[in-house]
């Protein structure tokens, strides 16, 4: 656990999606970002690749844009990412990256690196799921941001 920032750390919102065309095929990722009347967008994509792995990229790629601890509300429609970091990596740490029943972790590369970007960051953050492809703005945005990266991916083949 971080120390929390001083109660002046600036709150950001973000929003992150991750989209795949075929599962493996080429995805996107997408996040859009908030603080007061400051929006930043962000997307990539890559071939070859999974919805899972879109997902997680979105996350790190948000946080990695802050520049400074911030106080962060994170919305998200991956229950597989959201209950990775605040169930099941606690678990999968102390059995040294292996899951429950011994195997292991998928995705071992992103989780790590999820890991130690929210442990050297300094951010608060509070996960929120919110269910996808429902109306809610800020998650159809990621949504379109993520589906970009996958035309950037095949744009680049």
């Amino acid at each position: 656990m971080t120390d929390l920032p001083p109660t002046t750390a600036q709150h950001v919102v973000i929003y992150t999606d991750g989209a795949c065309k075929g599962n493996p095929g080429p995805g996107g990722w997408g996040a859009m970002l908030t603080s007061g009347d400051t929006v930043k967008e962000l997307f990539g994509g890559e071939m070859g690749t999974t919805n899972n792995r879109m997902e997680m990229t979105a996350v790190i790629e948000a946080l990695a844009a802050l520049k400074r601890p911030c106080r962060v509300t994170l919305y998200l429609d991956s229950e597989y990412v959201r209950k990775g970091i605040t169930e099941w990596i606690s678990g999968w740490k102390a059995r040294g990256w292996r899951t429950a029943a011994k195997q292991p972790v998928k995705n071992i590369d992103l989780w790590q690196k999820l890991d130690n970007l929210i442990t050297s960051s300094g951010h608060t953050i509070e996960w929120r799921w919110v269910k996808g492809h429902a109306g809610d703005p800020g998650n159809e945005r990621a949504d379109a941001l993520a589906n970009k990266g996958v035309v950037l991916a095949l744009s680049r083949g």
